[in-house]
């Protein structure tokens, strides 16, 4: 007998297909759409859907289901990414405070970026960004920090995806490149106009372990002028990445 079939447990797998299947899934899914992905009767997912829903890993929406936050809560708590966030919160507050406008930390998961902690505007301008958003790292300000502040940057990987992306590859490694020099970046937000998301990289080891990100609001409501908040946030992250150094 294999290794892999000595040590099986059907109903545990079900339930990690049930959760792999609607953690990409634009909108909730019904227990037959479910059913048919899976490939399995409904008698067979339904005690397992009642049981994920039980524990707070599902929650239903309307006539299907979708993943809650509880597996990224737990992500959260593990020790490093507990201790980034614990130095990392005061210095956002800070900034966020001399700013007057929100910021967020994100960390690569996959070929994404997560929001794992933000702050949000103490004034009445500020544009923040949810816990736990999401979006592929070579469409976002964060992402492109990810990517190009470490020793190599994977320029295959970074081809098939922006042609996944329907992107300019050529054009995607210049970008690229050029964050991994200046060690920030700012891009106009995919989100809304009059917003430029500005980014930096927390470094340790020589790799961008989080990328600290404002996305600055233009107007005259604007505490500071975008040089000068670049500036705040590249003295932010660099303080942030003096502690990742010295351990915290």
């Amino acid at each position: 007998m294999a290794d892999t079939d000595k040590y099986r447990a059907p109903a545990l797998q079900k339930g990690l297909e049930i959760l792999e299947l609607l953690a990409p899934s634009p909108r909730p899914m019904s227990t037959a759409d479910i059913s048919s992905a899976m490939g399995r009767s409904i008698s067979e997912i339904f005690r397992m859907l009642q049981v994920l829903e039980a524990q707070g890993y599902i929650a239903r929406s309307g006539e299907g289901f979708s993943v809650t936050n509880r597996l990224f809560t737990l992500g959260m708590a593990q020790p490093p990414i507990r201790d980034l966030l614990d130095r990392a919160l005061p210095a956002m507050r800070a900034l966020a405070e001399r700013l007057q406008q929100s910021c967020h930390l994100a960390m690569r998961s996959g070929d994404e970026m997560v929001v794992v902690a933000n702050v949000q505007s103490p004034g009445l301008l500020g544009f923040g960004v949810r816990m736990g958003y999401r979006r592929p790292l070579v469409l976002s300000a964060s992402g492109h920090v990810l990517l190009a502040c470490r020793p190599a940057l994977d320029e295959g990987w970074v081809k098939d995806e922006a042609q996944r992306r329907a992107l300019d590859p050529l054009a995607l490694l210049a970008v690229l490149r050029q964050v991994a020099e200046d060690r920030h970046v700012a891009m106009a937000s995919p989100m809304l106009d009059a917003i430029t998301d500005l980014s930096s990289p927390v470094i340790q080891g020589d790799v961008a372990i989080a990328a600290l990100t404002v996305p600055f609001v233009h107007g005259p409501g604007a505490a500071l002028g975008f040089d000068d908040a670049r500036a705040e946030l590249l003295a932010t992250t660099h303080e942030l990445s003096d502690l990742a150094a010295d351990g915290g």
